[in-house]
């Protein structure tokens, strides 16, 4: 059985460490780190109980090794106050997360405030939505609306039209990076109809 603090590693089918941190009763229990098994980045670094991510932690892109997410988990999930990272390392979200779902806060796009309000499965749902001058640009009363979307990654504005129930229902456009409209129509749960 593995017990011990601070001083216990794991390895991995290659050889490579994969975990180090506290045991306790066979679990891994206090601070830790989880590392992947081929190329040894770092995933994971925070607190366990019961052998689970719960406590402080924060969470890794695999690929570049950026922070993913620095915040509160409950039983491996991401639970209370947190934050969430694009691949570049730009703030995207700030909030409260409810079994792994954003259920309050402020969502970013390239840095800017972008909306401000309740979520609902990680939709937005009650709140308002601010232009690239910070003025409010639409607003959004449970998940009924009109809204805008943008590409997180780039900021370009790529759809504006009509939510319910926080999908894209009713008529919207949907543009490129040049701003070109590539789709005006209808929508019917998220989908062109």
């Amino acid at each position: 059985m593995k017990e011990g603090k601070g001083s216990i590693k794991e390895y991995g089918w290659y050889g490579s460490l994969i975990f180090e941190g506290e045991y306790l009763n066979g679990e891994k229990n206090g601070k830790g780190k989880q590392y992947d098994n081929q190329t040894v980045k770092l995933l994971f670094e925070g607190e366990y109980l019961n052998g689970k991510r719960h406590g402080k932690g924060k969470e890794f892109y695999f690929v570049n090794g950026k922070l993913l997410y620095e915040g509160e988990y409950k039983n491996e999930q991401r639970n209370g106050k947190g934050k969430e990272y694009d691949s570049n390392g730009k703030l995207i979200f700030e909030g409260e997360y409810l079994y792994d779902y954003k259920i309050k806060g402020k969502y970013y796009t390239n840095e800017k405030l972008e909306f401000e309000g309740d979520f609902r499965y990680d939709k937005k749902w009650n709140g308002k939505g601010y232009d690239d001058n910070g003025q409010v640009n639409y607003e959004l009363i449970n998940g009924k609306g009109r809204a805008k979307e943008y590409n997180e990654y780039k900021g370009y504005l790529k759809f504006e039209g009509e939510y319910l129930n926080g999908e894209r229902n009713g008529k919207g456009k949907e543009y490129d990076e040049k701003g070109e409209i590539i789709f005006e129509g209808e929508y019917l749960n998220g989908k062109r109809k």
